[in-house]
């Protein structure tokens, strides 16, 4: 196996998504004729991306399922919070769950976002790798769901405040050393939120970012995703 390594979020119950969400897990909901998942892992193998992890809990075995028996998609591995925990982590406990199954430097994605275009691009997660910072996000104008946005940007940092502020658009590159704090793998099964950890991270000078400018919609809930698959 070559190339990089990912983790695919898909653990969430998508509650805003019901009752859509009550018997299909929220990233098998189609777009456009395809599951959302699935637009992630073929962006993710053709940016050379050997492995991808997915978290799951909900429905689980659905996504299991579906990964592996379609055709052209990246070679996965399983972090079964469901399984282990009975239920989801938040986002910062399931990612360290899964760092046993990552490298040093991987990619993190959300799998309820539809961003086509997106390149996961190996040189910059190269420039990534050589560099000394711990997260480098991708940020998005903000949607109208979210006004006010996440965090700002300034000299290519993220920063808590900040007049402008952008969305967290899910994607990024992380270091294992950024969930240093958490125990390796978390085997007690934490619940932690990403934010928590990121917020702390900026306040050193530790978490670099840019602008993503093409399409992004976070589809949380069914009425953005109708609008997507509207003719």
């Amino acid at each position: 196996m070559t190339g990089a390594r990912a983790m695919i979020m898909a653990a969430g119950r998508g509650e805003r998504m019901r009752p859509l969400t009550d018997d299909c897990p929220k990233p098998l909901l189609k777009v456009r004729g395809k599951p959302l998942i699935q637009y992630h892992m073929e962006a993710l193998k053709t940016g050379d991306v050997g492995r991808v992890v997915i978290n799951t809990a909900w429905l689980g075995e659905q996504i299991e399922h579906f990964a592996t028996t379609t055709e052209g998609l990246p070679e996965v591995a399983w972090s079964r919070e469901g399984q282990d925990f009975g239920g989801a982590l938040e986002t910062a406990g399931g990612i360290a769950r899964a760092l046993p199954l990552l490298d040093d430097v991987f990619w993190v994605t959300a799998s309820d976002n539809f961003v086509p275009g997106f390149r996961f691009d190996p040189s910059a997660f190269q420039a990534f790798a050589d560099s000394d910072k711990l997260a480098h996000l991708w940020l998005v104008p903000n949607p109208p769901h979210h006004p006010r946005g996440d965090f700002g940007l300034a000299n290519g940092l993220a920063i808590n405040d900040a007049p402008t502020r952008y969305t967290y658009s899910s994607i990024a590159l992380y270091r294992r050393a950024f969930f240093a704090s958490l125990p390796f793998g978390n085997p007690e099964g934490l619940k932690v939120q990403l934010v928590t950890l990121l917020r702390e991270a900026m306040d050193n000078g530790r978490v670099s970012a840019e602008i993503h400018s093409g399409p992004w919609t976070d589809v949380g809930t069914p009425e953005r995703l109708a609008q997507l698959n509207a003719p």
